[in-house]
């Protein structure tokens, strides 16, 4: 990477962070819909980082957000296992021909389409594990199914309508 590509990804990382810690947490709509962009940060960072920085990363990320958001770990646990799985989503998902170390996950770089599914499953899986975690039941399962659905929505429109502003 080039040190404009460092330069470039550090204040990505760092505006998709202070969106959330600023404006994030006040996104609520019904109390079913929570908009968590924070683990667009994760989603953008280049392909060419290792699966160790990649989890170190998403770890620090997550334990930041659960700082602001008193959470106990919850959303550490839910962005590492993200980050665990995302050289899988992107191996299966992203149609790029000859995919290689120098690709950028961003709506520019692969379209909107296959950003679109990169973003939509990786947050699905967030959701998921950050919304099982806290019900730690299933007795609620319902509104949780609810609230991953809604969620994750609302999150994917979030990272989508960022990468519209945001240029490389």
């Amino acid at each position: 990477m080039t040190l404009r590509e460092i330069v470039s990804s550090i204040l990505l990382y760092l505006l998709y962070l202070a969106l959330q810690i600023l404006v994030g947490h006040s996104v609520v709509l019904f109390d079913y819909a929570f908009c968590f962009i924070y683990v667009g940060c994760i989603l953008v960072l280049p392909n060419e980082i290792s699966m160790t920085w990649l989890l170190i990363i998403a770890f620090v990320t997550g334990l930041i957000v659960d700082t602001f958001y008193n959470t106990l770990g919850m959303h550490a646990a839910a962005t590492v296992l993200m980050a665990y799985v995302r050289p899988n989503i992107v191996s299966r998902q992203i149609d790029v021909p000859g995919i290689e170390s120098r690709v950028e996950f961003t709506m520019s770089e692969l379209g909107f389409g296959a950003f679109f599914r990169y973003v939509l499953i990786s947050v699905l899986i967030h959701h998921t594990a950050l919304f099982l975690i806290e019900a730690s039941s299933l007795a609620l399962i319902v509104p949780t199914l609810m609230r991953i659905g809604a969620s994750t929505l609302l999150t994917t429109i979030s990272i989508i309508l960022i990468q519209f502003f945001v240029r490389r």
